[in-house]
C-alpha cells in the first residue's frame, strides 16, 4: 500500500481523461473560429498598437525598397552597354545604394519593433494563462494530461510569438514584394510577364499536391514521436523497476519497435518536405531559361534592350520566392492561430467556484499594536463580539482565531475555531455513476486522532481531499466547528489545515524557502524552530549550505525520509489546527523512521488529526479507527474495540489478509 493510496482518485481520473476529448489533441488542427481568436489576440496586441503599426509599416517600406532598388539595374546596364561610360552610371548606382541601404535599415528597425511586440504579447498571454490555471479546480488537471497543459505554455505560445515577429512580417513583406515585382514586370514586358505567370501557376499546383500529401505524413510523424517520447519518459522514471525485474532487454526491444515506426513515418514526412525546394528550384531554372531565350529573341528583333531584359530576369528570380514564403508561412500562421485558440479555450475554462462567506478572523487585544496580519482582526475587548456561550474561551485567550459567520439580519456571529470535523452522510464520485464514497458519517472532536485503514481505492485519500475542498461533496455535508465547509471561504479554510503527504513535493528553492512555504510570513527563526520541532534541523545543518542549500528536481538529492521531515517542518511552520497526515515510513531507514514518527507525534499534539495509515502499528493509539472498503465504513472504533469485533481489522492485524 506504500504508493497506492491515491488509487481511488487516480482510477477515476483515468476514466475522466478517457472521456475527455481534450486529453488527446491534434497539434496540426486548424482553428475552429479564426475571427474570434483574432479578436482575442487583438486585445493583447492593443497595448503595443503603435509598435505593431510602426513595425509593419517599416517592414513594408523595406520590402518596397527592395523591389524599387532593382529598377536601377536597367539604366545602369544600358549605360555600360550602349554608352560605355562608368561616370554616367554613377548617379544611378548611388541612388540604388541609397535605396537598398534604406531598405535594410527599415527592415532592421521594423523587426526590432515586431520582436518587442511579440515578446511583450507572449509574456502577457503566458502570465494570464498561468494566473488562470491557479484559479482552476483540480478537476481540470484530472481531465487533461500534463503534456497538454505544458504544451500550451511552450509550443502554443511559442507559435504565437513566432507568428508575430516572423510569420506576420514575412507574409506582409512577401505580399508587398510579390505585388511590387508583378507591377515592375508588367511595366518592363507584359508578354514575358504572362509567360512567367503560366510557369508560376505550374509551380503552385506542384506545391499544393506535395503539401496535401505531406500533412498526413507529418501528422503521423508527430504521433509516433509523441509515443516514443512518452515511452522514454516512462522508462526513465521507472529505471529502478526495470532493473529489479531484469526488464532491460524487453525495454530495448520495445524501444527499437517504436523507434523504427518513427523512422518510417519521419522518412515519409521528410521526403515530401525536402522535395519541395528541388522541384521549385528546377521549375524556376526552366522558367528562367525560357524567359531568357525569348527575351534574347526580342533583343535581336529590336523590341527590347539588354538593360530591360537583365532587370526583368532579376525580377523573375525574386517573383516565385514570395509565393514560396507565403505558402510556408500560411501553415505556420494556421498553427499559431490554432495554438492561440487552445490557449484561450484553456483560459475560458470555468474557474474554481468559491461561494463561501464565512471568514477566518484573528482576535487581538485592543492595546496590541497594529501588525501586518494576513487575516482580518476583531478586538477581544468588545464583550459582545461573540455569543455568550463562547465568551469564556475567548476571554481566557484559549483561541486567537474565530469564524466570522454572517447572519441573515446583517450581523456577524463569531465562532471560535476549535477543529471539530463531522461528516454527515457524505457521498462523492469523481466520475458520475462511479461513487468513491457512499454515505460516510464520522466525527473528529478537537484534538482527537482519527485513523483511516483500508485497501487501495477504498476512499481514504478522497476523504482528505474533501476536507480541503479540492472537490465539493455531492451529497451530505461536512461540518467544521458546526459550519458547512461549503460556506467557508477556501483560502480561510485551508489556513487552518496542514498536510503531510506521502508523496512530498519540494520546489526548486532553498531548504528554508521550502519550509517557509507553509507560512510565507514566517521568519528565519520560525523556520528553524519548525525544523527542530519536526526533527529535521540536524540533517539540514549537515547539508552543504545548511538551510540555504538549493534543492532541485523535487529534492532528488535528499533521501525519501529527509524529504518527509521537510514536509513535516513545512506543516509545523503553518501551525495548523487540523492535521491531515499520510503516513509514509516504509521506505526509510530505522533511524529516520523514528525521527519521522517523533516529528509526527509532535505535530499531532493538541491538533485534530486525520491519518491515512500504512502500518497498523501506527494506529493503535488513535481515538478512533475507520476501516473503509469500497467507499464505505465497514468498521469503526478504537484498536481494542475493533480487535474484539474480530472483523476486517482483526484479520489485518492477525495477518490473515494484507493491508494493501
Amino acid at each position: 500500500m506504500n504508493n497506492n493510496n491515491n488509487k481511488d482518485k487516480n482510477t477515476a481520473q483515468n476514466e475522466k481523461q478517457k472521456a475527455q476529448p481534450n486529453a488527446s489533441f491534434d497539434r496540426f488542427a486548424k482553428p475552429e473560429d479564426t475571427s474570434k481568436t483574432l479578436r482575442r489576440l487583438g486585445v493583447y496586441l492593443s497595448g503595443n498598437r503603435w509598435r505593431l503599426i510602426l513595425g509593419l509599416l517599416l517592414s513594408s517600406l523595406g520590402a518596397v525598397g527592395g523591389v524599387a532598388g532593382n529598377a536601377f539595374l536597367q539604366p545602369i546596364i544600358n549605360t555600360f552597354v550602349y554608352e560605355r561610360s562608368f561616370s554616367a552610371a554613377i548617379p544611378s548606382i548611388v541612388l540604388m545604394a541609397i535605396v537598398f541601404l534604406s531598405s535594410a535599415a527599415f527592415n532592421y528597425i521594423g523587426i526590432r519593433f515586431m520582436v518587442k511586440v511579440s515578446q511583450g504579447t507572449s509574456n502577457h498571454i503566458r502570465r494570464d494563462l498561468f494566473s488562470k490555471l491557479q484559479e482552476m479546480p483540480l478537476t481540470l488537471f484530472d481531465s487533461r494530461s500534463h503534456g497538454e497543459l505544458m504544451s500550451s505554455f511552450t509550443n502554443d505560445i511559442d507559435n504565437i510569438s513566432m507568428a508575430l515577429d516572423q510569420t506576420l512580417v514575412n507574409l506582409l513583406t512577401s505580399g508587398v514584394t510579390f505585388v511590387g515585382t508583378l507591377i515592375m514586370m508588367l511595366v518592363l514586358s507584359p508578354l514575358l510577364t504572362l509567360l512567367v505567370l503560366l510557369m508560376v501557376g505550374l509551380m503552385l499546383l506542384s506545391i499544393r499536391f506535395i503539401l496535401s500529401r505531406s500533412r498526413s505524413a507529418f501528422r503521423a510523424q508527430q504521433a509516433e514521436l509523441a509515443d516514443l517520447n512518452g515511452y522514454i519518459e516512462e522508462i526513465m522514471e521507472g529505471q529502478k523497476v526495470v532493473k529489479v525485474f531484469n526488464y532491460e532487454n524487453t525495454t530495448i526491444n520495445n524501444f527499437d519497435e517504436k523507434n523504427e515506426k518513427l523512422r518510417t513515418a519521419s522518412t515519409d514526412a521528410q521526403s515530401y518536405s525536402v522535395s519541395i525546394f528541388p522541384i521549385m528550384g528546377n521549375l524556376s531554372f526552366v522558367q528562367y531559361a525560357i524567359t531568357a531565350m525569348i527575351g534574347a529573341m526580342r533583343i535581336i528583333s529590336g523590341q527590347m534592350d539588354i538593360g530591360t531584359l537583365a532587370t526583368f530576369l532579376q525580377y523573375t528570380r525574386n517573383f516565385s520566392r514570395p509565393l514560396t514564403q507565403i505558402s510556408n508561412q500560411v501553415n505556420v500562421l494556421i498553427a499559431a492561430l490554432a495554438g492561440a485558440e487552445r490557449v484561450f479555450k484553456l483560459m475560458d475554462e470555468t474557474p474554481e467556484v468559491d461561494e463561501g462567506e464565512v471568514r477566518l478572523v484573528r482576535v487581538v487585544d485592543s492595546k496590541e499594536e497594529e501588525k501586518d496580519y494576513a487575516l482580518g482582526t476583531v478586538d477581544r475587548g468588545h464583550k459582545d463580539f461573540v455569543p455568550t456561550r463562547y465568551l469564556p474561551d475567548v476571554e481566557a485567550g484559549v483561541r486567537d482565531l474565530v469564524w466570522a459567520v454572517p447572519l441573515d439580519n446583517g450581523e456577524i456571529e463569531y465562532v471560535p475555531v476549535c477543529g471539530d470535523i463531522r461528516f454527515d452522510n457524505v457521498s462523492f464520485s469523481y466520475v458520475e455513476g462511479k461513487p468513491v464514497l457512499k454515505n460516510i458519517s464520522l466525527y473528529a472532536k478537537p484534538g482527537q486522532r482519527i485513523a483511516f485503514v483500508g485497501s487501495t481505492g477504498a476512499g481514504k485519500t478522497t476523504i482528505t481531499n474533501l476536507i480541503n475542498r479540492f472537490y465539493d461533496v455531492q451529497e451530505g455535508c461536512i461540518l467544521y466547528d458546526g459550519i458547512d465547509i461549503k460556506d467557508i471561504r477556501k483560502d480561510d479554510l485551508r489556513m487552518t489545515l496542514g498536510m503531510v503527504l506521502q508523496e512530498v513535493h519540494l520546489f526548486s528553492d532553498t531548504v528554508a524557502e521550502n519550509i517557509r512555504y507553509g507560512d510565507l510570513r514566517a521568519t528565519d527563526e520560525d523556520v528553524v524552530a519548525a525544523a527542530k520541532f519536526a526533527n529535521a534541523d540536524s540533517f539540514i545543518r549537515h547539508l552543504p549550505e545548511g538551510y540555504d542549500t538549493v534543492l532541485h528536481d523535487n529534492g532528488s538529492s535528499l533521501s525519501q525520509g529527509q524529504r518527509q521531515l521537510i514536509s513535516i517542518a513545512r506543516a509545523a511552520v503553518a501551525d495548523p489546527l487540523i492535521l491531515i497526515l499520510d503516513e509514509a515510513t516504509s521506505s526509510v531507514d530505522t533511524r529516520t523512521e523514528r525521527l519521522i514518527e517523533k516529528g509526527m507525534d509532535n505535530m499531532m499534539q493538541g491538533r485534530t488529526t486525520l491519518a491515512i495509515a500504512h502500518r497498523l502499528s501506527t494506529v493503535r493509539h488513535s481515538n478512533a479507527i475507520m476501516v473503509l472498503e469500497d467507499g464505505e465504513i465497514i468498521e469503526r472504533g478504537d484498536h481494542d474495540q475493533l480487535m474484539d469485533m474480530q472483523g476486517r481489522y482483526y484479520d489485518l492485524n492477525m495477518g490473515t489478509v494484507e493491508l494493501e
